[in-house]
């Protein structure tokens, strides 16, 4: 175990995008606390933040200890630079005076960052919660450290030896459990990749198959802290901007990147201080019955 404490107080917005919903079994997040367990290029390791006291106190367990230990301060958001958009939209100034300050951190855990977002593909955001849990209580193993319950994310050997076939009863079909595979069998050179540029490592990631735009622009957001990451392609995002920005109800990637097109640098930023915010669109029409995957 280290223990050692930083002056930068972590804040809960820029910790949150690692947790994969409540139920995460790698990720726990409180007021002033934050738990996560992964995988490092020099084995396992549980990260423990706590800055109840006003001081960040940070912990580690496992060999990949002092590996994580030694990224706090990116993952914290000290690397980044908080913006302020001068003369912004109404609904973007009104994120800004209520998220002010807003710093975007970076996991630098490629691999496990990219396993539930390519989980998140093609389906909601519950039912992908629900896959990435079990997938880590299932293939994952017990995180070290002191915490009960908490696992890392399925190690690359294991999940890249588990057939496309397995993953489909609990809920993940081939569509999608191949990438997962893909992933696995990559991991070394992911840890590579980790350490490159945004612009880098997008171009390498694009060559895995079933790795496209939103995968990639949600994980370099995560994993490299990218303020300009957009994941293109998402079902709500470009009805979020085009409302937010524009007024209008419903509309394409094309046009939300057009709406953002003024914020380039910084426009995923933009779009994480507007779904903080709690912008959304109208919604219309009857709510479409979900049916789980496995029953397809």
């Amino acid at each position: 175990m280290q223990t050692t404490s930083a002056e930068l107080v972590p804040d809960r917005r820029t910790l949150a995008p690692l947790r994969n919903g409540r139920g995460d079994p790698t990720t726990q997040l409180g007021a002033a606390e934050f738990v996560r367990a992964t995988l490092t290029p020099d084995g396992p390791g549980t990260l423990h933040l706590d800055w109840r006291g006003g001081t960040l106190q940070v912990r580690t367990w496992g060999p990949g200890g002092d590996w994580l230990r030694s990224r706090v301060p990116g993952l914290v958001g000290a690397h980044d630079e908080p913006v302020v958009f001068d003369d912004a939209p109404p609904a973007l100034a009104r994120a800004q005076r209520n998220h002010p300050g807003l710093r975007i951190g970076a996991s630098g855990t490629l691999y496990h960052d990219l396993l539930p977002t390519i989980l998140a593909q093609r389906i909601t955001a519950m039912e992908a919660m629900r896959q990435w849990r079990r997938l880590c209580l299932e293939l994952g193993e017990p995180a070290p450290g002191p915490f009960p319950g908490v696992r890392l994310p399925p190690a690359p050997d294991r999940l890249a030896a588990t057939p496309s076939w397995w993953f489909h009863p609990r809920g993940v079909e081939r569509k999608r459990a191949e990438p997962l595979i893909t992933v696995a069998r990559h991991a070394d050179h992911l840890w590579r990749w980790g350490g490159s540029s945004p612009a880098e490592a997008a171009g390498k990631l694009i060559l895995l198959p079933g790795i496209g735009e939103w995968t990639i622009g949600t994980v370099l957001g995560t994993s490299f802290g990218e303020p300009d990451a957009v994941p293109v392609g998402d079902f709500h995002f470009k009805n979020v901007v085009a409302w937010s920005l524009a007024g209008e109800p419903r509309g394409t990637d094309e046009r939300m990147l057009e709406l953002l097109e003024p914020f380039r640098g910084q426009r995923g930023r933009v779009l994480r201080l507007l779904l903080l915010d709690g912008n959304g669109a109208p919604k219309f029409g009857p709510r479409q019955r979900i049916q789980p995957m496995h029953r397809w």
